[in-house]
């Protein structure tokens, strides 16, 4: 791709798909298939060559603003291929780190495509590092929306929320209020991928705030999963966390 010749989200699209299918293998595409139980097709690129190929393309096109990275991340959505989805994704991400996205309509861009992608190697990273990172930068444009996801009916989007949280505590600034409220609302559901996603939430922010995690944690040991709890305490003290433990055992 040269960067003289117009932009083409459509053929942009395929010029990366191209790439993606002669790096795959048959053996590595049955195998992430299998892993991710997934009904999508799949060329079999690793994470690595689809993020060089990704970082190569985008770098042919220099400049261009969020309606024109949406649209070609749409172009490579559009086909039910792993591959071809990962790499919107990651176009999503790339954007949004560099401050390409903002604003309610292309956040509901994002939304849409997390309510289609029905698997969380998709979700996390448009929840976390796309529609979390518009959040960050961006927040009376996003927390609106994401607000409404913690309360939406499709569970993908409910820890969505949840993971949107992610980049404000790893860059110091958690919102620690709208995390007690977003986990309170889901702590009885019974799906798996909410009690980790609380669990994971809890965790990260153990890192830096060690004892929010451990005062959260105790006041909610009877209503929290086994799985919630496990990751909640993972990253603990060991004093703590073995104090949290005998008490979830009494």
């Amino acid at each position: 791709m040269r960067a003289a010749e117009p932009f083409d989200p459509g053929s942009a699209a395929e010029a990366v798909t191209e790439e993606l299918r002669l790096l795959g293998t048959p053996e590595r595409a049955a195998g992430s298939k299998e892993y991710l139980k997934s009904d999508l097709e799949f060329y079999g690129v690793t994470v690595p060559d689809m993020r060089r190929v990704v970082t190569s393309a985008v770098r042919g096109y220099p400049g261009l603003d969020g309606a024109a990275v949406l649209a070609w991340a749409a172009a490579l959505w559009r086909k039910p291929v792993f591959e071809r989805r990962i790499a919107a994704v990651e176009l999503l991400q790339q954007a949004a780190a560099a401050g390409r996205l903002a604003g309610d309509d292309q956040l509901a861009a994002i939304e849409e495509l997390i309510r289609d992608s029905r698997t969380w190697a998709l979700v996390d990273g448009l929840a976390c590092n796309v529609a979390g990172v518009m959040a960050r930068r961006h927040p009376a444009l996003s927390w609106p929306r994401i607000d409404a996801w913690a309360s939406d009916g499709d569970f993908w989007v409910r820890r969505s929320a949840l993971l949107a949280l992610l980049p404000g505590i790893r860059w110091g600034k958690p919102d620690l209020a709208r995390f007690t409220r977003y986990a309170e609302s889901m702590i009885a559901e019974k799906e798996f991928f909410i009690r980790k996603a609380i669990g994971w939430v809890l965790r990260e922010i153990a890192r830096r705030d060690p004892e929010f995690t451990a005062e959260w944690t105790e006041n909610h040991l009877r209503e929290m999963s086994g799985v919630t709890f496990r990751e909640a305490v993972r990253r603990l003290p060991v004093r703590e966390a073995d104090r949290l433990k005998s008490m979830r055992g009494r």
